[in-house]
């Protein structure tokens, strides 16, 4: 028989006190992971555009820490992060569609060998609950063939769905912390 263990968490009064905020935000954020989710592809491209905005700013903090570091070992270092963040900054923001479409493949690409490695090393090791192991690398290859069979056409809509369900769950988590955290007080 497993000794199991719990953990005795203390909240602190402080933080019980603000519940009605954390429910604000956890409905802030269900609602934009359904306004994700029912315009996926306005999601996508933003998302796009938001990820190609940072990028920028990220070459311009590494080419300030270029000339900063002078001519110490560092200097090729942020002057080559600067230049790759840059490019790819750009290339999101000029053709967000296109960059959409491959990272929708390179995604894809990752489910199916992420899944397809879960799957495998699930019967290799073998460990308690492997068969909860072996149904995620199932349904994760399942995922993967399924944006790929609709690929280039899913990578209009795919980052911005699954945005919007992380917004969505991550939303219910919150409202269930909030919840919690009402009952504590």
């Amino acid at each position: 028989m497993a000794d199991t263990q719990t953990f005795a968490v203390q909240i602190p009064p402080e933080l019980v006190q603000y519940w009605g905020w954390f429910l604000i935000f956890g409905i802030g954020l269900l609602a934009l992971g359904v306004a994700a989710i029912a315009r996926s592809f306005t999601a996508t491209v933003a998302s796009m555009l938001f990820f190609g905005w940072l990028l920028l700013i990220a070459s311009g903090i590494e080419v300030v820490q270029a000339v900063l570091v002078g001519h110490w070992a560092g200097f090729f270092h942020h002057l080559l992060a600067a230049i790759l963040y840059g490019v790819a900054g750009l290339l999101l923001v000029a053709r967000p569609l296109i960059s959409a479409e491959v990272l929708t493949l390179a995604m894809a690409m990752f489910f199916l060998i992420g899944g397809l490695f879960q799957l495998i090393g699930s019967f290799v090791v073998a460990l308690p609950g492997w068969g909860w192991q072996a149904a995620d690398g199932i349904i994760t290859i399942i995922l993967g063939a399924m944006v790929l069979t609709q690929w280039p056409a899913s990578g209009l809509w795919v980052i911005g769905l699954f945005i919007g369900i992380d917004l969505f769950f991550y939303g219910c988590a919150w409202i269930a912390l909030a919840l919690g955290l009402r009952g504590v007080g």
